[in-house]
């Protein structure tokens, strides 16, 4: 008996004590981040994904990055000299700067990784040309990448960026533009090391081993499909100001099984879907956050079917997008009321865009079917049949799909099927070769610039897979690239916009949220609706 009584009285020792927390303390020093996406890439000239470019950011800092209040400020740049024509920028590097092995960060190591992403086709390279960073000779390298033709070195040295010496950089832009500063805290903008990312070869990027950082935390691991583990760089130029001494960054987690870890103090951060929002949004650990993407609907306007304004019209009016957000997605996903989100940007006066421009979307089941009544007159048919287009692997694209499919289904005068696919199969194969109706998409933004949606509707972006086409938005658009006056530039987008929606080139439908679980001894995590997530800030208390 005194043996059973002894056990006893052990036990409720052990667990008085990790009642209380015991000698067991919480690590914080190491935070843990959830993701439902993999990483693909760390090749900065190339990686177009959003965990991916969170994971860069966490490993290489530009010529500027995002302070602890989300703002853009110097980050391997230390000063900057406009010349008064505002097309000539003259950066002055840090000289304690430095890539993970020793080497200092140069001004030839972002002339080269600007070289690179032309020469590599990456991703974006369109973003160095005019209407957005608008580099000196960007736009005719574009040019001839689009024709199919190969670049040669003196191409590539045409562009205007030259390293002046090791630790100046400058920058030539053929008009001023306004927002560049923020376009250089995103990761095509970053510095590659020229040695070590020519002797990785292809499989630069690819692994732990073969990236090389110069940021707040170093690559230590990555399993793809699994988890990327990054410890502090002591020799980070700011590091007095990184708490942590690790980052964990689970992949490819199902929000279940991600709340699950989370509950159990194995995560600090978790998103969870709309099925799991009932049953924590009393939390004090619920947060919902703005992502920043606008999902949309792509028209092919090659479907002569499309190609009919009502039609198009009467799909827009038919879709309940206040219904969609509140009680289907239930993530803090908010009405689109036009193609730039709110929260982008603001005017001069300090507008933000979506108030200024109005709101261009409605819900109205009578009118839609009015609308395809005239518009199937007008084709001269009784019914039309609609492809709706949708990656299986990009949530909530099925549950928005769904919802679509379910609010077409109740107009008269039009069958709907359904094709399910990947992402990618779904961008580069059936949009880029227009096998499609209406594919479900969605754009988030690279810069803090309505731009960078409004280039979208320009008739020769390669992202134009409907082939819309309108004169005078492509005027408009361009003459937004070249405008000096903020005011008058201004007004040009929200004209663009107008004739872009008025149009129903593209159908905007809601803003995306984020429901997730966020540990509250956390804080500084700096989120912003430009895919930025950085963790440089992070701090956790016990």
């Amino acid at each position: 008996m005194k043996k059973y009584v002894s056990l006893l009285l052990c036990f409720l020792m052990i667990f008085s004590l990790s009642g209380c927390g015991g000698n067991s303390k919480e690590d914080t020093s190491t935070y843990t981040y959830s993701s439902e996406l993999d990483i693909k890439n760390l090749d900065s000239s190339d990686a177009d994904d959003q965990c991916s470019l969170r994971a860069i950011h966490a490993v290489i800092d530009g010529l500027m990055k995002t302070d602890k209040k989300g703002n853009i400020t110097y980050g391997i740049a230390k000063s900057e000299e406009v010349s008064e024509d505002g097309l000539t920028h003259t950066y002055k590097l840090r000289k304690d700067a430095k890539w993970v092995n020793g080497d200092p960060v140069t001004a030839n190591d972002f002339v080269y990784a600007w070289h690179r992403i032309f020469k590599n086709k990456g991703n974006y390279y369109y973003m160095f040309a005019d209407g957005i960073a608008s580099i000196q000779g960007a736009q005719e390298l574009s040019d001839k990448i689009d024709a199919g033709e190969e670049l040669t070195d003196d191409d590539l040295n045409s562009m205007g960026v030259k390293a002046l010496d090791d630790y100046t950089l400058e920058v030539k832009t053929t008009v001023r533009v306004s927002f560049l500063d923020e376009l250089l805290a995103f990761p095509p903008f970053y510095p590659i090391n020229e040695k070590f990312a020519e002797k990785q070869g292809n499989k630069y990027g690819k692994s732990a081993k073969t990236i090389l950082g110069n940021g707040a935390f170093t690559m230590t691991n990555w399993e793809p499909g699994s988890v990327a583990e990054f410890e502090k760089n002591e020799s980070y130029y700011d590091q007095k100001h990184v708490k942590l001494n690790k980052l964990v960054m689970k992949l490819v987690q199902e929000p279940k099984v991600a709340a699950q870890s989370f509950e159990a103090g194995e995560t600090d951060f978790a998103p969870i879907n709309s099925d799991l929002v009932d049953k924590y949004k009393k939390d004090d650990s619920f947060k919902q956050i703005n992502e920043g993407y606008l999902f949309y609907i792509s028209v092919n306007f090659q479907n002569s079917d499309l190609a009919n304004l009502n039609v198009r019209k009467a799909i827009s009016l038919a879709i309940n997008r206040k219904d969609l957000c509140e009680n289907v997605l239930k993530d803090g996903s908010q009405v689109a009321g036009g193609f730039i989100p709110s929260g982008l940007a603001t005017s001069p006066d300090g507008v933000d865009f979506r108030k200024d421009s109005g709101n261009f979307t409605s819900y109205d089941k009578k009118k839609a079917q009015e609308s395809l009544d005239e518009g199937l007159k007008e084709l001269g048919k009784d019914q039309i049949t609609l492809r709706i287009t949708y990656g299986t692997d990009e949530s909530p694209m099925d549950v928005f799909s769904t919802y679509l499919q379910n609010a077409l289904s109740k107009l008269d005068g039009i069958k709907v099927e359904m094709v399910a696919t990947t992402k990618q199969d779904r961008i580069y194969n059936k949009q880029k070769n227009g096998d499609f109706d209406l594919a479900t998409t969605r754009w988030g933004p690279d810069y803090g610039d309505p731009t960078t949606y409004l280039t979208m509707g320009i008739s020769t972006n390669s992202n134009n897979y409907g082939k819309w086409s309108n004169s005078e938005y492509d005027q408009l658009v361009d003459q937004v690239g070249v405008e000096s006056d903020v005011n008058r530039r201004w007004q040009e987008m929200k004209d663009a916009e107008k004739i872009l929606l008025d149009d129903y080139a593209y159908i905007p439908v809601f803003e995306k949220g984020a429901a997730t679980l966020q540990n509250p001894k956390v804080k500084n995590l700096v989120i912003k609706p430009c895919r930025t997530i950085s963790f440089e800030y992070v701090e956790k208390t016990e």
